[in-house]
């Protein structure tokens, strides 16, 4: 069964309802992982565990955002 391409799907935006989010807190950092759901793609960022949950997800997106710009082998 062959995935949809981000492109195919939605164009170049990503629609945060469609990036699921795993905050993990490890002593004094939280470790994000953020997977787009059309493509399976993910990302990992680590943050301090203080930081608004919010500001965290933010960047685990753009860090997706990116990963999905840049082309597949």
């Amino acid at each position: 069964m062959a995935r949809a391409s981000r492109e195919q799907a939605m164009g170049d935006q990503i629609d945060p309802a469609e990036v699921y989010f795993e905050i993990t807190v490890i002593g004094a950092s939280a470790r994000v992982v953020a997977i787009d759901a059309v493509t399976g793609i993910e990302v990992t960022v680590i943050g301090p565990a203080r930081a608004a949950r919010t500001y965290l997800e933010r960047l685990a997106l753009a860090k997706l955002a990116r990963a999905l710009r840049l082309p597949r082998k």
